[in-house]
Parts: C-alpha cells; structure tokens; sequence
C-alpha cells in the first residue's frame, strides 16, 4: 500500500498535502499556528503566500473563519498572536455538513423517520 500512496500524493490533492506541498513547506514554510482540528497553517519568509495543511480530510469548510481571514490576506497577524474580537451572536464554526447524516433535513424532509404530514401543501398530478 505504501507505493500507491506515494503515488497518490504525488498527483493528487484530496488524499491529503501532495509531495509538491510538503516540500515546498519543509524548504520554505514557517509554521504559524495550529486550530483546534489540528490543522497546521504556514507562511513564506515575506508573508506573500499561506496555506493550511489539514488534519485529515482535505475539505475547506473546516477551516474556522478566523484562521480563514488570515489565510486570505484580511487580518495581518493570525488567530495564535492576538484574540479576534467576535459579536455576541456569532456562533461557533461548523464544518459543512452537506452529504453527512447530520445535515440539516427540514421537519418535512423524506430522510426523516417520521416526516411531518403537511396540510398546506398539495402535490401537483398530471391529468
């Protein structure tokens, strides 16, 4: 199994960091922080490139809003070296739940075990 992973890092992305970033972060890469999912996020020696290196599945919506900002140039300093201010009605960063079976299904929806019978609602038929 090793030299297929080997392989699969070398050419794809999703299966997690390619040999191609894991170079480039040993030669160049300056460690900046790590989140509470354990992802590791880097930058160069003059700042104009970041990234993250995930702890695990390689999905974009697990990375906090915070640490997003900071990945895309928002805010100047990272989460790690000054506290962010946040709204009393911000909530806490969820990862996308899309396709998972904690995704949101509304009181009607068909994945339900017992979907809600609806009275305001009626199903078009074909004469």
């Amino acid at each position: 199994m090793g030299i297929v992973n080997t392989v699969l890092r070398a050419l794809v992305w999703w299966k997690g960091q390619t040999i191609g970033t894991q170079l480039f972060t040993w030669r160049h890469g300056i460690k900046v922080g790590e989140d509470a999912q354990g992802n590791f996020y880097f930058r160069n020696e003059d700042d104009s490139r970041r990234w993250v290196i995930f702890n695990g599945e390689v999905e974009a919506s697990r990375v906090n809003p915070d640490w997003h900002g900071w990945l895309h140039h928002t805010f100047a300093n990272h989460p790690g070296h000054e506290a962010l201010e946040h709204k009393t009605w911000e909530k806490p960063h969820v990862e996308n739940l899309t396709g998972t079976i904690a995704a949101y299904a509304p009181a009607g929806s068909i994945r339900k075990a017992n979907p809600v019978l609806r009275q305001d609602y009626e199903a078009w038929q074909p004469e």
